[in-house]
């Protein structure tokens, strides 16, 4: 009897332990979650307000700033990227937007586990359409007039994968709604022959003006290529090796994008270049800092990428002339696009 008694006691005891353990963590989670909300002091000034993808002269973001607006797209005037900065209420981990058509790429919240999915949205930020991706979001890109979106996600499991994740790249047609989920079935052309391997990956597309030629990364056998896409015969031509994450000039002619440098740490092994597609000749910009983000051209002569800040991600600009110094744009955003 006292054998059974005191079994009782410490099962009744290991349950109360269990369920204090439960509590606690409960509690911590809704702390932790109650400081997101609360704008901390010297933050950056923003409040839910009217935002559109027509608003000229702005630019648009993810908000990595504490408080109740944090990781909702967001935007502030370009002449004063410091000032007041206006939230629409929709959350994005990466985004893009161009002549009135986004990509918002979301964390759609489960009972079980998260999922992930790519929304389209209209110029007042509707959403036109959403499709299911099979990872975490990782680059989102929509095309100069906005017919086209792309976008880009970490995907774990591929048997050939040595790291064990391995991308999709898919790109949309907004206006017919033709998904092409992954680059994968487009034939590969290398020094004029046909390319096959079963390790290939892709990431990091980017659009030409004509809405049917594209950038983007191909690794392959522990190699990075730049290769130029075609949507109308599927085919995709490798041009230079060691590129990632290629950025279109918007007048065509030059492709920005980081290169793993000799002699830079494991960790950090990017630097910035630029990239003439008519010589293939490139050079290295002005910021020496390791940049792994797909940047972004504000206008033909500046470009603008993200690197790690206090709250996250701070935004910083730097000639594309390899000339003159980085400066830093905002803090605590990412995923820039100037409308």
């Amino acid at each position: 009897m006292t054998s059974l008694r005191t079994k009782l006691l410490v099962l009744v005891c290991a349950v109360a332990v269990l369920a204090a353990v439960a509590t606690a963590s409960v509690l911590h989670a809704a702390a932790r979650s109650d400081r997101r909300d609360v704008a901390r002091p010297g933050g950056p000034a923003v409040a839910a307000g009217r935002v559109t993808l027509t608003d000229k002269r702005r630019i648009a973001f993810r908000n990595m700033a504490w408080g109740p607006h944090r990781d909702e797209l967001t935007t502030v005037a370009a002449d004063s990227p410091t000032g007041a900065r206006t939230a629409s209420g929709i959350k994005c981990l990466r985004f893009y937007a161009a002549s009135g058509t986004g990509v918002c790429l979301q964390t759609v919240h489960g009972a079980v586990q998260d999922s992930y999915r790519a929304t389209i949205l209209d110029a007042h930020l509707r959403e036109r359409a959403h499709y299911a991706v099979p990872g975490i979001p990782s680059r989102a890109r929509v095309s100069p007039s906005g017919r086209l979106a792309a976008w880009t996600v970490f995907v774990g499991g591929d048997s050939y994968a040595g790291t064990n994740f391995s991308t999709r790249a898919a790109i949309l047609d907004t206006r017919t709604g033709k998904l092409t989920p992954t680059l994968e079935g487009f034939a590969i052309r290398k020094d004029g022959h046909r390319y096959r391997s079963a390790d290939v990956n892709f990431w990091g597309i980017t659009f030409a003006a004509d809405d049917r030629h594209f950038y983007a990364t191909l690794a392959t056998k522990g190699r990075t290529y730049l290769v130029r896409g075609d949507l109308r015969t599927r085919t995709l031509t490798m041009l230079r090796t060691n590129v990632e994450c290629p950025s279109l000039s918007p007048d065509g002619s030059r492709i920005a994008y980081k290169r793993r440098d000799e002699g830079l740490p494991a960790d950090a092994p990017w630097r910035l270049h630029v990239l003439d597609l008519r010589t293939l000749e490139d050079h290295p910009l002005a910021e020496t800092r390791s940049v792994d983000d797909q940047v972004v051209w504000q206008n033909d002569t500046t470009l603008t990428y993200a690197l790690p800040g206090d709250y996250g991600a701070d935004l910083y600009t730097v000639s594309a002339d390899g000339g003159g110094a980085p400066h830093r744009l905002l803090t605590a955003a990412v995923s820039p696009a100037y409308l």
